[in-house]
């Protein structure tokens, strides 16, 4: 008989919750015996350069680091991860690159980690399937398979979560679209979004025993009318204060209308943070507003057209405009390489975007290519400290495809 639907969900939340149990890392004493082991790297010899310690001249009173776009891709992998091993086939991480960043970024304590999507393949439909006359057909489901790389995923940041860490989750393409639907987003796939990561948006409990405080004028509603968005957008984009800051996670991709940002939504939000006093504007989202073309040779771009929210530029324009007129830093993906840029600074604008699409997936420029820099190899994130005084700093972290020393790539400081 054909599994009913009630069913069909339970065996997939109790499978969730077990794989997430075996692939969680259980938390290890640090000490320079067993360092280099556990973070893959001389610890004596790198620990300066990230950056760890705080200044008591200006100390700092809030840290969060950000990265995203982890997820494997078997199919069209990076050379240097060849051979895919046969954990990355199946669970579809780049479980070594991931890890090594994890484990650093537990280095530097940040309170948050803003993972800006791309977290899984995905890129199904998580429906229901059709067949559910066999385990087999069950197992091989777009639905179950969201299902556990999602729990694969989380099973990997686990940890971060019990050294001091929150880790707050941004969709991304792959979450929400379907590539069999014409890469668009889906209802369906929204829905699992929520059914897998709606506990971290937002857990006041676990902000209480991390932190001995809680975010403040959390909004994690469905807001998707500011915007005439006609499906279920809470939880997908959100925001709340935190020390003085306001955090905002964006959906790029809602059903409907694809790589575009909740422009309005994002406004009315904003002014009411100011109204509250809000000092300093973080806004996460997966694709980037400007492209960000790395190759050198200008007669051949790469790639070789616009990769995020400048496909519609009076769309991106009027978002940067938002993100422009409060100061705001906006931190991306979706391309797989690391930039920190001043797009508007031609015109006079000082808004930071800050490409870390960096965290695993298959390099955006091949080894063959001919780059603008010699970072557009690198697994890459940013931690970002806040000081006291209102100093802002954006430090970006990574090593390189051979995975060689970690250094600190590029500091940005900015006083608001």
């Amino acid at each position: 008989m054909p599994f009913e639907t009630t069913t069909l969900r339970t065996t997939l939340r109790t499978l969730s919750l077990t794989l997430l149990t075996c692939v969680a890392l259980a938390p290890l004493a640090l000490s320079e015996a067993h360092a280099e082991e556990r973070f893959g790297f001389p610890f004596l010899e790198e620990l300066k350069d990230l950056d760890i310690g705080d200044n008591p001249v200006d100390p700092v009173v809030l840290s969060f680091s950000t990265v995203g776009d982890s997820r494997q891709d078997p199919t069209n992998p990076d050379p240097t991860t060849v051979p895919v091993s046969g954990q990355d086939q199946h669970w579809l991480q780049n479980t070594k690159a991931w890890s090594r960043i994890i484990r650093t970024i537990e280095l530097q304590h940040p309170q948050f980690l803003f993972f800006n999507g791309d977290m899984i393949m995905g890129y199904g439909k998580a429906s229901v399937p059709s067949d559910t006359s066999t385990v087999s057909a069950v197992v091989k489901s777009d639905l179950v398979k969201f299902y556990t790389q999602y729990a694969f995923w989380r099973g990997m940041v686990a940890d971060l979560m019990e050294t001091g860490t929150y880790v707050v989750p941004v969709p991304g393409n792959h979450e929400v679209q379907s590539k069999a639907a014409g890469k668009k987003a889906q209802p369906e796939n929204e829905d699992a979004w929520r059914a897998n990561m709606g506990d971290l948006i937002l857990d006041t409990n676990r902000f209480q025993n991390l932190f001995s405080e809680t975010p403040s004028n959390i909004n994690v509603a469905n807001n998707g009318s500011l915007d005439g968005l006609t499906t279920d957008q809470s939880q997908l984009s959100y925001s709340f204060d935190f020390r003085g800051s306001h955090f905002v996670v964006i959906n790029t991709d809602p059903v409907g209308n694809d790589a575009h940002a909740p422009t309005r939504w994002l406004s009315d939000d904003f002014a009411k943070a100011q109204f509250r006093g809000m000092k300093h504007f973080f806004v996460f989202g997966h694709k980037p507003a400007y492209t960000y073309y790395y190759g050198a040779n200008s007669a051949s771009p790469l790639p070789a057209s616009p990769a995020g929210l400048d496909n519609d530029t009076t769309a991106r324009d009027a978002f940067w405009q938002v993100i422009e007129r409060y100061g705001a830093t906006y931190f991306c993906g979706h391309e797989h390489i690391f930039h920190i840029s001043r797009p508007n600074a031609a015109k006079g604008g000082s808004a930071v975007q800050v490409l870390v699409g960096s965290g695993g997936s298959p390099f955006e420029a091949s080894p063959t290519d001919a780059t603008v820099s010699k970072t557009d190899r690198m697994y890459a994130w940013a931690t970002v400290k806040v000081h006291r005084s209102g100093q802002v700093q954006i430090s970006a972290y990574g090593f390189n495809d051979q995975y060689g020393a970690t250094k600190r790539l590029q500091t940005l400081v900015v006083q608001h």
